[in-house]
């Protein structure tokens, strides 16, 4: 509910800005013509900024940390042309402060903070809230089964910041397949 009433506040609000500005430079059509403008604007942005960043998203969905600059980077501006493709002089400012590279990098530090909360969050659930103190877990030695890995998990999350994400580490080993024979028939016997 208050969402819906957010959103007619914002409508209501744009609906009088929009007046005003036309009142203020003599006519509705130059406002018309900027809203035409500014769609086009951030249509480009958006096809600009968004190209291969689906699966980076799919990741980000998961709950899976992707410390991509081409994704922490791209989002605000991505933000910024969905705002500007909304018709209202309101969104529009917000998008252009949203162009602006120190506001830029204000989103990126609170989607990054944002992003870790959620990880650490879903990784808690998914270990069944071990991720503090034992609580009772008994277990071989009273200690948690999980507590390797998670700080496998912990120390790739913290190196993950200083290397490239698309590193998969592993071993590797030689498998020589069993030669398969092919009979040699004679074609021409009948």
């Amino acid at each position: 509910m208050k969402l819906f009433l957010l959103i007619l506040a914002g409508l209501i609000l744009e609906v009088f800005v929009w007046i005003g500005v036309g009142d203020l430079v003599g006519s509705m059509w130059y406002v018309f013509f900027w809203f035409v403008a500014a769609f086009f604007i951030g249509m480009n942005i958006i096809r600009k900024y968004s190209s291969g960043l689906m699966p980076q998203m799919q990741q980000m969905q998961a709950g899976q940390m992707s410390n991509d600059p081409a994704l922490t980077g791209n989002l605000p501006k991505i933000l910024a042309g969905f705002l500007l493709l909304l018709p209202g002089l309101i969104s529009d400012i917000m998008a252009l402060l949203i162009l602006i590279p120190p506001v830029q990098n204000a989103m990126k530090a609170v989607m990054m903070k944002t992003m870790m909360k959620r990880q650490q969050a879903m990784m808690e659930k998914m270990m069944g809230g071990m991720m503090g103190d034992m609580g009772g877990m008994g277990g071989a030695q009273g200690q948690n089964p999980f507590a390797d890995m998670m700080r496998q998990m912990q120390d790739m999350q913290n190196q993950q910041s200083g290397r490239d994400s698309s590193v998969i580490d592993g071993e590797a080993r030689e498998v020589t397949p069993e030669a398969k024979q092919i009979e040699l028939k004679d074609v021409n016997k009948k």
